[in-house]
């Protein structure tokens, strides 16, 4: 299992807040299929096919720019573990939290 982070930055806009093109994007990411999950800094992805998981961030990036915003600065991160089962969004965090416990 692929996990990503996804942060899309719109520069060059008038307003500090985000929020209009963060829904955009998870708009993007919720059409395409893949699980996700919003974070407070960013939107986590899962996939089992990176190149999907490109596709999906490209679709997003141009989808900013679409919106009137001249420049985008991207930030993904990749987790690509292929040596353990169900290494998904989900169990990483309960992996954390049974920790903590």
């Amino acid at each position: 299992m692929i996990t990503a982070d996804l942060c899309i930055i719109p520069m060059g806009i008038e307003e500090s807040g985000v929020g209009e093109y963060v829904s955009k994007a998870v708009q993007i990411i919720e059409e395409s299929g893949l699980n996700y999950q919003i974070t407070a800094m960013g939107t986590q992805i899962e996939t089992d096919n990176l190149n999907k998981l490109y596709e999906v961030c490209a679709n997003v990036q141009e989808a900013i720019f679409e919106m009137g915003v001249p420049r985008v600065y991207t930030v993904l991160k990749i987790d690509d573990r292929r040596d353990k089962e169900n290494r998904t969004l989900k169990e990483k965090v309960k992996s954390v939290e049974d920790r903590i416990k």
